[in-house]
């Protein structure tokens, strides 16, 4: 279970993206539940439900563009999750990403998906749009 770096989502292929997805509704509902204890990703609950919020604005944004069809009620349950009790001006257009979303993250997130690339599980096609959009951003990070 992993967020990708919210800047990566404009570059996951499509099948990373859709698994974000599901990544988020099971991160919800662990989380409405408190029983969210995954390393990799329980640092959401150090933050306002609306970093989560923001971020899934991100990703379903990222869907649109990429006509991806995904559950609407799902993403309505995640919004009614997020506002419980505030108002619905709550969720700002201005993205505030998580902390540990930084530039060190970005260059795991990035060697992860340069791993996958590796072994055959995103292809050249996707990785070279990875690369070509990333490279000189991490690359400027070493």
């Amino acid at each position: 279970m992993r967020l990708w770096d919210y800047r990566l989502l404009k570059v996951l292929p499509d099948k990373f993206i859709i698994s974000q997805w599901r990544e988020c509704i099971v991160i919800k509902r662990q989380w409405e539940k408190g029983t969210l204890k995954h390393r990799l990703v329980s640092y959401v609950m150090n933050y306002d439900k609306g970093y989560f919020g923001l971020y899934v604005n991100k990703l379903l944004e990222e869907f649109n563009n990429r006509n991806i069809k995904f559950n609407r009620k799902l993403a309505d349950e995640i919004t009614d999750f997020i506002l419980e009790g505030k108002d619905v001006k709550y969720i700002s257009n201005n993205f505030h990403h998580y902390l540990e979303h930084n530039n060190r993250y970005l260059k795991q997130c990035y060697y992860n998906l340069q791993e996958k690339a590796d072994r055959g599980i995103i292809s050249e096609e996707e990785w070279e749009k990875i690369w070509h959009e990333c490279n000189e951003v991490v690359k400027d990070l070493m």
